[in-house]
C-alpha cells in the first residue's frame, strides 16, 4: 500500500512551505520517523519524518518548490498495500473453505482467525508527532478530533497538540480507520513518538482484540451447517458465511469504541464545545481577554489564538480609544501662532547691527570648526552635590556654565594663539595677556554678548556671579556699551536650547569662539581602574571651536580643545565650590 507523505501544519499561521532538500532519493529504503526531507517556512526550517517504513516510490514536489499545508509531497510503498486489503477476505474465506472438505479441522481455522486479527491491527500506519520547530522536542495532546473506530481521510485534522511555541493540528497521514489511540489527552510525548494507528479503510481491526471471543461463536455457526450435500454448490456456501463474519465484526467494534468515546466526549463538550489550549489561555491572560465571551472559530467551536487576538484588538478599539486621546493631548506641547505671521516690519537696529557684524566676520575671516566630545559626569555630580549650599552662600545658582568658562580661560593661558587678534592694517598679531570672555545671551531684541573682563582671574563663584549679573542686565535692557565691548574670546551655550553642537561664527576682531552643546546621557566605553574597559551611562557633551584659519591652524584648535577637555574631565573644582 502506498502511504502518502504530506506537508504537516507547522503552526497556526503557516499556510505553505518550500522543500529545500530531499534527504532520500526515489527507490531508497526509509524507516518510520526517519528524516525524509527539509522544509522551510516563514517561521521555521524543519525536517519532515517518514510516516511509515518502506521504499520512497515517488517524489511529488521537487526542491525549491512551494506547496500549501496538506499537499502531497511523496509516496512510500510500505510493501503491504494490496495484500493488506485482501487479508481480511482471505481470512474470512479460510474458515469457509476448510470446513467443507473436513469438518474436524474447523477448530484449526478458528485458532488461525484470532492470529490474523492481531496481525491486521499491527499493519496499520503509525501517526507520529512531527517536528514542530528546531527547538521543540515534545508536545502535549490537548484534544483528539476523532474517536477509535471512526473513518478519517488523509490530511484531515486528527488531533490537536500544544507545545511551548505553538498550538497546532496534526493531520492524518493516510485515509482509513482510527484503530488505536496511543497517547491520551493531556499526555506529553516526544517528537517522533507514536500517537495513534490508522488501518485500511473499511477493515475494522479496532475490534481485533474483541473478535477473539466471538470467533468461536462464528465457528459453531458454520459447524451446525455442515451439510456436505450442498457442497457441489460452493458459491452459496461461500455467500452464507460471508454475511456471518460481516455482522460479527461490526458487533464487537461497537462496544469497543464506546468506552474510548466516553473520554473524548467531555473534552468535546468542555466550555460549550470550545476547548482552550494552554497557549491560548496564556495569551488571553496576557491580553486581559475573558474567554467566556470569545466565540471560537476552530474545529468544534474551539477558541484559537486568532480569536483571542481579535478579541483583544476589538477591546482596545472600543474602550482605550477615547482614553488615549486625552492622554495624547495632555502630553502634546502647546504651540501658539506668532503675531508676526503675515507681517512686513522694519528691521530693528539691533538686528541690523548683529547681521552686519556676522557678515563682516564671515567675509573677513577664513573660518573653520573643530569638535570634541567631553565626559562631564564628574562635573554634573559635583554640581548636584554643591548647588544648594552654593546658592545660599553666593546668592546665585550654580549652573554648568561657570565650569566651562573656567576651563576655557585656563586653556587660553596655555594656548594664546586662540586668544589673539589680527591687526590687518599693521600686519601684526596681538596675543592678549588677559582673558576677556564674551558670553552670548539670548535676549528678546536679539543675541547680545556681554563681556566678563579678566575672567582668567576669577574662580567658579566669581564667574557665576558675573555671568548672572550680565545676563540679567541684558534681559532687563540695562546693559551698557562698555559691558558689551572688549572681548578677546567668546563662549556660546548653544546647548541651552537643545542643540548637540553648532558651527558658531567667530565675532569680528577675534580668532576663536567656543560653542557648548547640550548635555546628553548615553552609553560610552570608559576605562575603569578595576574593571578595565566597560560600558557605562555618562553625561556627554560636544565642544565646537570655530576659529580664524588665517592665524589658528587645525592642530592649534585640536590642542586647545584637548586641554579644555582634560580640565573638564578631571573636574578639580571641589575647593572652588565649597566641597
Amino acid at each position: 500500500m502506498a502511504v502518502s507523505v504530506t506537508l504537516p501544519a507547522l503552526g497556526e499561521s503557516v499556510t505553505e512551505g518550500t522543500v529545500t532538500r530531499w534527504l532520500k532519493a526515489e527507490g531508497e529504503r526509509v524507516e518510520a520517523d526517519e528524516p525524509l526531507l527539509e522544509v522551510s517556512t516563514d517561521k521555521v526550517d524543519t525536517e519532515i519524518p517518514a510516516p511509515a517504513a518502506g521504499v520512497l516510490s515517488a517524489i511529488k514536489v521537487a526542491e525549491d518548490e512551494t506547496v500549501e499545508v496538506g499537499a502531497e509531497l511523496a509516496l512510500i510503498d510500505d510493501g503491504s498495500g494490496a495484500p493488506a486489503a485482501e487479508a481480511a477476505p482471505a481470512a474470512a474465506e479460510a474458515p469457509a473453505a476448510e470446513p467443507q472438505p473436513e469438518p474436524e479441522p474447523s477448530p484449526a481455522p478458528a485458532a488461525e482467525a484470532p492470529a490474523a486479527a492481531p496481525a491486521g491491527g499491527a499493519e496499520g500506519t503509525d501517526v507520529v508527532l512531527p517536528a514542530l520547530g528546531e527547538s521543540v522536542t515534545e508536545g502535549t495532546v490537548t484534544r483528539w478530533l476523532k474517536e477509535v473506530g471512526e473513518e478519517v481521510q488523509a490530511d484531515e485534522p486528527l488531533l490537536e497538540v500544544s507545545t511551548d511555541k505553538v498550538d497546532t493540528e496534526i493531520p492524518a497521514p493516510t485515509s482509513g480507520t482510527l484503530l488505536e489511540i496511543v497517547v491520551g489527552e493531556d499526555e506529553t510525548a516526544e517528537v517522533g513518538a507514536k500517537l495513534a494507528v490508522i488501518g485500511a479503510a473499511g477493515a475494522a481491526p479496532a475490534a481485533a482484540p474483541a473478535p477473539a471471543a466471538p470467533a468461536p461463536a462464528a465457528a459453531p455457526e458454520p459447524a451446525p451447517a455442515p451439510a456436505p450435500a450442498p457442497a457441489p454448490a460452493p458459491a452459496p456456501a461461500a455467500a452464507a458465511p460471508a454475511p456471518a463474519p460481516a455482522p460479527a465484526a461490526p458487533a464487537p467494534a461497537a462496544p469497543a469504541p464506546k468506552p474510548a468515546a466516553a473520554a473524548p466526549a467531555p473534552a468535546a463538550g468542555e466550555g460549550d464545545g470550545a476547548y482552550v489550549t494552554p497557549l491560548v489561555r496564556k495569551l488571553a491572560a496576557e491580553n486581559g481577554v475573558d474567554l467566556s465571551t470569545v466565540k471560537g472559530t476552530g474545529v468544534g467551536g474551539r477558541i484559537r489564538k486568532q480569536d483571542v487576538i481579535a478579541a483583544a484588538e476589538a477591546a482596545k478599539a472600543a474602550a482605550p480609544a477615547p482614553a488615549a486621546a486625552p492622554a495624547a493631548a495632555s502630553k502634546a506641547p502647546v504651540i501658539e501662532a506668532s503675531p508676526l505671521r503675515g507681517q512686513t516690519v522694519k528691521m530693528p537696529r539691533m538686528r541690523k547691527v548683529i547681521g552686519d557684524n556676522m557678515m563682516k566676520a564671515l567675509h573677513g575671516q577664513a573660518q573653520l570648526t573643530s569638535v570634541v566630545e567631553v565626559d562631564i559626569t564628574k562635573i554634573m555630580r559635583m554640581r548636584n552635590k554643591a548647588k544648594d549650599a552654593f546658592a545660599q552662600r553666593e546668592g546665585v545658582k550654580l549652573s554648568p556654565m561657570p565650569f566651562f568658562v573656567k576651563a576655557a580661560v585656563q586653556a587660553l593661558k596655555a594656548h594664546p594663539v586662540v586668544n589673539a587678534r589680527i591687526n590687518e592694517d599693521e600686519g601684526t598679531i596681538t596675543y592678549f595677556d588677559t582673558e576677556n570672555v564674551g558670553i552670548a545671551v539670548d535676549a528678546e531684541k536679539g543675541l547680545m554678548t556681554p563681556v566678563i573682563k579678566d575672567a582668567g582671574d576669577l574662580n567658579i563663584a566669581g564667574i557665576a556671579r558675573k555671568t548672572a549679573d550680565l545676563a540679567g542686565k541684558v534681559r532687563a535692557n540695562k546693559i551698557t556699551p562698555d559691558e558689551l565691548s572688549g572681548a578677546t574670546f567668546t563662549i556660546s551655550n548653544t546647548g541651552s536650547r537643545g542643540a548637540l553642537f553648532d558651527t558658531v561664527i567667530v565675532p569680528p576682531n577675534q580668532v576663536g569662539i567656543l560653542g557648548i552643546g547640550a548635555t546628553v546621557k548615553r552609553p560610552v566605553v570608559i576605562n575603569h581602574p578595576e574593571l578595565g574597559e566597560t560600558i557605562a551611562v555618562r553625561d556627554m557633551t560636544y565642544l565646537a571651536l570655530s576659529y580664524d584659519h588665517r592665524l589658528v591652524d587645525g592642530a592649534d584648535a585640536a590642542r586647545y580643545l584637548t586641554t579644555v577637555k582634560q580640565i573638564l574631565e578631571a573636574a578639580e573644582f571641589e575647593t572652588e565650590i565649597g566641597l
